[in-house]
């Protein structure tokens, strides 16, 4: 027995004693991927009715609809926004549904960033 009766105390030569050190580790989280959301250009789709699209389904003020659907018109395709895989496939398939409801070819597409 140790000194002052205490046994297993520091200079007791007990060198085997099992010991284990407990770490926390952060968990890596990794950005998810982004999707941009583009108007393709077509010769029958109303300049009014893609400038609703972009205010309805991507809150663009008056002003930034107009410029992206002018854009759009005057280089073929435009970018609606960035979003991630699920936002980017919704807004593609609300489009999509909205301009075949109103008889209009309008497409929107997503591909990645």
């Amino acid at each position: 027995m140790a000194k002052g009766g205490q046994a297993g105390g520091p200079n007791d030569g007990d060198t085997d004693r099992n010991t284990s050190v407990i770490t926390r580790t952060k968990p890596k989280t990794k950005k998810p991927s982004l999707y941009r959301v583009l108007l393709l250009n077509d010769d029958y789709t109303p300049m009014e009715f893609v400038i609703h699209v972009l205010e309805r389904f991507f809150q663009k003020d008056r002003e930034a609809a107009t410029r992206i659907m002018l854009h759009v018109h005057n280089h073929g395709v435009g970018e609606c926004g960035t979003y991630t895989y699920e936002v980017a496939e919704t807004k593609v398939t609300q489009v999509m549904d909205f301009a075949r409801q109103h008889q209009h070819p309008l497409q929107c597409v997503m591909e990645k960033n």
